[in-house]
């Protein structure tokens, strides 16, 4: 299986690993280990300031609430 290199240190995966909420897991699933793993908006992030983005930043970009 495939996943992202930051997987273990990501604040999304972190916060979201163990939730029922279907759209999160479906995040999982496409960014943190699946198809859009060079998709993902965090990462980019993360590249470009050199810290993590906020852990309510969803791997598309958007913001959830807190």
């Amino acid at each position: 299986m495939n996943k992202c290199e930051l997987f273990e240190k990501c604040g999304f995966f972190s916060r979201y690993r163990k939730t029922s909420n279907v759209a999160c897991r479906g995040f999982i699933a496409l960014y943190c280990k699946g198809p859009k793993l060079n998709e993902c908006k965090r990462k980019e992030y993360m590249q470009q300031h050199g810290q993590p983005p906020e852990d309510n930043m969803l791997p598309n970009g958007y913001l959830t609430s807190k």
